[in-house]
């Protein structure tokens, strides 16, 4: 780790110093800092960057994206059904009942889900008391939020406990997935809605979409991590 740290901090100094000081000479004389005062308080000059290090993104994005969608937009779609089917069938259902029975039985989920504790079940059936007593509107919001939570829960268990058991039985596997598993956790989860919905549009699937992203990593962290701590002598027995 420390030899890594050695290299690539001063290659990246090394390249950001080469950068600054192209930008420097290639920029306007009107822009040139006269003094080292202005150089530091007086960033104008870093706005005439070299045009030959820019990186036009746009129209390789856009194209990828149309071929993307021309050549595998049944299986984008496939995937849109069943998610938007789940979350339709889900949310009708749970709107369809008295939000009265609904509080109710997220008040006796919560007492067992807790351990039996009466603080944490008091405070989270009054929250969905006041939103029922609250208005309507609300509520079916509400419903609709849980739902898209509750798909994007089922699809990381469905998923992420299968792949944790393999990468605890698979080394190689294991220090293949890691890397992948910390760019997913390092980029914020609003980024995941991008290309959700260039691939399926605005509504329920990108936001379940981005949820599983998300929040499968850790799932499959903690059932690898929990398989490989347990004591041989448990295994073998």
């Amino acid at each position: 780790m420390k030899k890594n740290i050695i290299f690539w901090v001063p290659l990246f100094l090394a390249l950001f110093a080469v950068l600054v000081i192209v930008s420097y000479r290639s920029a306007r004389p009107r822009y040139k800092p006269e003094n080292l005062s202005d150089l530091l308080s007086d960033f104008s000059w870093l706005g005439n960057w070299p045009k030959w290090l820019d990186f036009p993104l746009m129209q390789p994005l856009n194209a990828g994206f149309d071929w993307l969608i021309k050549e595998y937009g049944m299986f984008f779609d496939g995937i849109n059904n069943f998610l938007l089917g789940a979350y339709t069938l889900m949310k009708d259902f749970l709107v369809g009942l008295p939000w009265p029975l609904v509080v109710a039985i997220v008040i006796i989920l919560t007492y067992f889900a807790s351990g039996k504790k009466m603080g944490t079940t008091i405070m989270v059936g009054f929250c969905t008391f006041f939103i029922g007593f609250l208005s309507p509107r609300y509520w079916d919001k509400c419903i609709m939020t849980t739902c898209i939570v509750l798909i994007g829960m089922l699809l990381c268990l469905v998923v992420g406990i299968p792949i944790g058991i393999t990468m605890a039985r698979r080394p190689k596997f294991r220090k293949t997935l890691l890397p992948v598993l910390d760019l997913m956790q390092t980029i914020p989860s609003f980024c995941y809605l991008i290309p959700g919905i260039l691939l399926f549009g605005l509504g329920a699937v990108p936001a379940i979409i981005a949820i599983f992203v998300y929040s499968v990593p850790p799932l499959i962290r903690l059932t690898d991590l929990g398989i490989r701590l347990v004591d041989k002598e448990v295994v073998e027995a």
